[in-house]
């Protein structure tokens, strides 16, 4: 609001206020005495002596200059007098928050609500005004009474505003216990719902993957569906947070519902990836599974022929993991490849479809880099979401701890960066590298920055895993790309090479990725050792005797194949006084329903298995593979970060090999850390080793001894040397680049 539309100035006022705006108060508080001297029952001036000392920081005096003049008036007068204040405040608030002057404006509107404490409006600016200052929380949004002033007299609002003060609270202090409850008495009529859902949709997404708050964005989409129960968006999003909270049944059952809603491919698909992946992370619930695999491939299959180059940004994006749980039903590399590629051709149309322009941009600088020299300094860019506590981060780490900062430039792109509470990891990676570029997960403007940081070697430690990841890397913002470490190869044909090692992937490999794949000359991963804590199992506590044989299986649900459990109870069945431990995130019921039921039927006594919690810590939980005499890999899909755990703590451990990827990283860890014993290429010999090494005690201290002495001399354990194999590795990459381009 301007002052001088809103109330008549004279000439000596004119003057007062030019001074004001020129930011002398001091000469305009003397101006206004004057006219209070000449004119003391023209009150504007009492307001504007009142507002020049609160610029001046004396609160109290500006106060009381306004209650003076206030008092003096009859109750109608004091209800205008009280307006003309308000108006002098409110058009004072905005002047100095286009001077971005954000403290005297939050100070200058809570003297405004002191005077119109039913402003919902000048609330809502205080809010975003807190936001900016750093000082908003839960008593911010309790003592304002907005809550209870929206519930007992609900009121137009500016959606604008209103929206804009819900992303800046959401963004900043969305733990607050007060802000779902703000959030619910500010939902507006159904009329308007679709700017509400809008609106809550993009935090709801931050807090459930980049801050660890799934439950809470589940919450805000139960909000949306009040207004739009059967909202397509709103349900999948709420699919996804439930199954992410590991509320299965929920998640599934919402999944469900998206399915019956959805009238188009795109749709029906992504539906179907949701239930199962309800049905797989809640895990034991493979029949169910396997039909929807099978619907899965078939509503794929019909897209494929479609081959629609037009999809909406959204439904392009969500191409991406349709085939994630392939790999975990069926040892196919041949099939499973084909489909992935196909899928990831028609992602990568779309993406040049609606981001043209981007594209074009990167190409041009593409074309401009192949006339860099070969030995110049490279910049190195990571990009990834997993830059915190999760596998991946554990992994990666030595990596970046090692590289020759002399001959490679850092930088680290943290996807989505973990803004709430404290993640002593993520904060380490932000410090170890020489840029850590903190940003949302907003595929073009990240792409944009890589761009603009002329990086050379772009590596994508995500693969299929994330959306986002696989946007920025169809979009291409640098001339080299390489897929490593987070997931099998993605299969975009924007990314350049899959890194692998000799034995991850069978030789005849190649002719089913349509990335080169780069094989490193030992091992594509390697670390220096792992931190271990103080364990927190006990066999005694557990119910078992000092001298029984302890298997141990430690995974994720999804990785738990019935048959591959079926091979684990034959080997307990067939080795006296053993006990099995079952370990990892899922519905326990349904766990322990698909474990007890394959035992049974081959005859295992369920009072043999044990069913563990989660440690407290991933240290606690490295120490207590120690209560373990042998390990159980997992099969179709093999542990990654649970086998170099198993290893490095010198457990002996039972592998089977296959041909693709997933079914090959054990081997190649064991190859790497200088043993063969456990490596198995068929079920039969799977349950062989097993038995072998459950049976045999010399045996499995001969291969814990290995493992003990390899620390000082395998390749696995030697990340300072695989980080120079990278490096090499990068150098001839960006070599192949430049003469490819000559």
């Amino acid at each position: 609001m301007n002052v001088e539309l809103s109330l008549s100035f004279s000439s000596q006022q004119q003057q007062a206020w030019e001074a004001l705006v020129q930011g002398n108060y001091a000469r305009a508080a003397r101006l206004f005495e004057r006219l209070i001297d000449t004119e003391p029952d023209v009150r504007l001036n009492y307001w504007y002596l009142g507002l020049l000392m609160l610029l001046q920081g004396q609160e109290v005096e500006a106060q009381t200059t306004w209650m003076l003049a206030l008092s003096e008036g009859e109750p109608d007068e004091i209800e205008q007098w009280s307006a003309e204040l308000a108006t002098v405040l409110q058009a004072e608030a905005e002047r100095q928050e286009q001077l971005e002057e954000n403290a005297l404006a939050w100070t200058i509107r809570q003297h405004l609500r002191e005077v119109h404490p039913g402003d919902v409006e000048n609330l809502l600016k205080i809010f975003r005004l807190s936001v900016k200052l750093k000082n908003f929380d839960n008593e911010t949004l309790v003592s304002s009474g907005i809550i209870d002033l929206l519930r007992s007299h609900p009121v137009e609002l500016d959606l604008g505003l209103l929206y804009q003060t819900i992303r800046d609270i959401l963004g900043y202090a969305p733990l607050e216990p007060a802000v779902l409850e703000f959030l619910e008495v500010c939902s507006p009529p159904p009329v308007y719902a679709q700017g509400f859902i809008d609106t809550l949709i993009p935090p709801a997404v931050k807090l459930a993957y980049s801050e660890g708050q799934p439950i809470l964005a589940a919450r805000l989409m139960e909000l949306c569906l009040r207004l739009e129960p059967q909202h397509l968006e709103v349900l999948k999003q709420l699919s996804a947070f439930y199954q992410s909270a590991h509320q299965f049944e929920k998640g599934i059952e919402t999944a469900r519902t998206c399915y019956r809603l959805s009238k188009t491919l795109p749709d029906q698909i992504y539906a179907s990836y949701l239930i199962l992946r309800g049905l797989m992370l809640a895990g034991g619930r493979w029949e169910e599974a396997e039909s929807i695999v099978q619907q899965q491939e078939t509503l794929v299959r019909s897209l494929l022929q479609e081959n629609p180059t037009s999809l909406r940004q959204i439904e392009a994006r969500r191409l991406d993991g349709t085939l994630f749980f392939q790999p975990y039903f069926r040892d196919d590399l041949a099939q499973n490849r084909l489909m992935q590629n196909q899928v990831m051709q028609l992602f990568q149309a779309n993406v040049e479809q609606y981001a043209v322009s981007y594209v074009e941009q990167f190409r041009s600088r593409a074309a401009k880099n192949s006339a860099s020299p070969t030995n110049k300094r490279l910049k190195i860019g990571y990009l990834s979401h997993c830059f915190k506590t999760h596998s991946v981060g554990w992994l990666a780490r030595w990596l970046l701890k090692h590289h020759d900062r002399e001959q490679f430039e850092i930088h680290a792109y943290f996807i989505g960066y973990k803004s709430q509470g404290f993640d002593p990891l993520q904060e380490w990676y932000a410090k170890q590298v020489e840029h850590a570029h903190k940003l949302p997960a907003e595929s073009f403007a990240i792409a944009q920055q890589i761009y603009q940081d002329e990086i050379d070697i772009l590596i994508d430690l995500d693969s299929i895993t994330l959306d986002t990841t696989c946007e920025i890397m169809a979009l291409k913002p640098a001339p080299v790309q390489a897929t490593w470490l987070g997931w099998d190869a993605s299969g975009i044909p924007a990314v350049d090479y899959f890194i692998a090692d000799p034995y991850v992937l069978p030789e005849s490999a190649q002719a089913h990725y349509s990335e080169k794949i780069w094989r490193l000359p030992q091992t594509y991963i390697a670390v220096d050792g792992f931190e271990i804590g103080i364990p927190s199992l006990r066999r005694d506590n557990l119910d078992i005797p000092g001298d029984a044989v302890v298997y141990l299986s430690a995974q994720r649900g999804h990785k738990r194949h019935p048959d591959t459990v079926r091979l684990q109870m034959q080997i307990i069945k067939a080795v006296s006084n053993s006990y099995f431990l079952i370990k990892g995130l899922s519905d326990a019921k349904a766990i322990q329903r698909l474990f007890v039921q394959i035992a049974e039927e081959e005859g295992v006594d369920q009072s043999r298995l044990r069913f563990l919690p989660e440690a407290s810590s991933e240290s606690v939980h490295r120490a207590n593979l120690a209560i373990a005499d042998v390990v159980l890999d997992t099969y179709p899909y093999n542990g990654a970060t649970t086998t170099l755990e198993t290893l490095w703590m010198g457990i002996p451990l039972v592998t089977r090999v296959g041909e693709q990827f997933a079914a090959r990283n054990s081997y190649t860890m064991m190859v790497n850390a200088g043993i063969s014993e456990g490596i198995a290429w068929t079920d039969e010999e799977y349950v062989e080793w097993g038995i072998r090494l459950g049976s045999d005690i010399a045996l499995r201290q001969e291969v814990k001894w290995k493992l003990w002495r390899s620390r000082q001399t395998a390749p696995l354990w030697n990340a300072k040397q695989f980080t120079s194999e990278m490096e090499n590795a990068y150098k001839q990459m960006w070599n192949s680049f430049i003469h490819a381009s000559i």
